[in-house]
């Protein structure tokens, strides 16, 4: 069983310390790498690279970057890709980016990268980067087919990305469904589902109803009246995010993608649920994280 998590930069000190309790936490699982997020808009750049850089360089984990086409040339990006390679950081995850704040929809930045595939083939063009790219079990909103979507992530993986993510769902048979099509479509590179614990529902909803994945009936109803009953929540999102993993592992789903929200404990108790376990207690040897500088 392979697993791998998402963290993203924090805004603040108290936001810092926790993420950084999370990572202490999930590190001696030894996941494949963590990504670091990227603004919608690139407004993170700085931060997503402190943070990735120093993961890289104070933990034994591998760092894996968000880089999107979003506001800034493909000089600007190829810098930056360049400057990961000097660090030691070989795994990037080549996202196209939402349109900036205020705009109607996406617009390529004229001396850009136009889309994710653009982005992967100048990124291998820089060094040999392992790199992920997003997927979409329900079709990306913007997509006017699904098809399209398929001949999307393609291309995508034609330009030499390794693997794709999944954006989250919780329909289980779309992801199936998707899966399958992939393979029909002769794709062989692994789609590895991206797995959402549920801390706050509304919040879920809001993500849904902008990805477009779909929310099924059954998890509103197990959520409904639980908005002010912290504790009763989080026993439903481990019960019904190992309940998924699960179901995937009955399927042959081998692999799996956390997006942690930069907590720890309902991620840790799903890997613990899948059999991922340290291999060591981790107080035989913890990550020493020292203040931010």
């Amino acid at each position: 069983m392979n697993v791998s998590f998402e963290f993203f930069p924090p805004a603040d000190v108290e936001m810092e310390a926790t993420l950084w309790r999370s990572v202490e936490r999930l590190a001696p699982l030894a996941p494949c790498f963590v990504s670091v997020t990227y603004g919608a808009d690139g407004s993170t750049r700085t931060r997503t690279h402190q943070l990735v850089t120093r993961i890289q360089r104070e933990t034994p984990l591998t760092g894996a970057p968000h880089l999107t086409c979003v506001g800034a040339s493909r000089g600007e990006i190829l810098d930056i890709a360049r400057q990961y390679r000097d660090q030691g950081i070989r795994h990037i995850v080549a996202l196209r980016g939402d349109p900036p704040k205020g705009a109607a929809s996406y617009e390529p930045h004229p001396d850009g990268f136009a889309y994710a595939a653009d982005l992967v083939a100048g990124l291998k063009s820089v060094a040999d980067f392992e790199i992920s790219v997003a997927a979409y079990p329900e079709v990306h909103p913007e997509a006017p087919s699904a098809k399209f979507d398929l001949d999307n992530l393609k291309r995508k993986l034609d330009a030499g990305a390794s693997r794709a993510i999944t954006q989250f769902f919780y329909d289980i048979d779309a992801f199936l469904r998707f899966r399958d099509l992939c393979a029909d479509s002769g794709l062989r590179a692994p789609i590895v589902p991206g797995i959402l614990p549920i801390t706050r529902f509304p919040q879920v909803l809001r993500m849904a109803n902008r990805c477009g994945a779909h929310v099924p009936r059954w998890l509103e109803e197990r959520f409904h009246g639980l908005d002010d009953d912290a504790e009763t929540r989080r026993l439903i999102a481990a019960s019904v995010a190992i309940e998924q993993v699960h179901t995937l592992e009955r399927h042959g789903v081998r692999d799996f993608h956390f997006y942690t929200l930069n907590r720890a404990e309902l991620t840790y108790a799903i890997c613990h649920a899948l059999g991922v376990r340290p291999s060591r207690q981790p107080s035989a040897a913890p990550v020493t994280l020292g203040a931010t500088t």
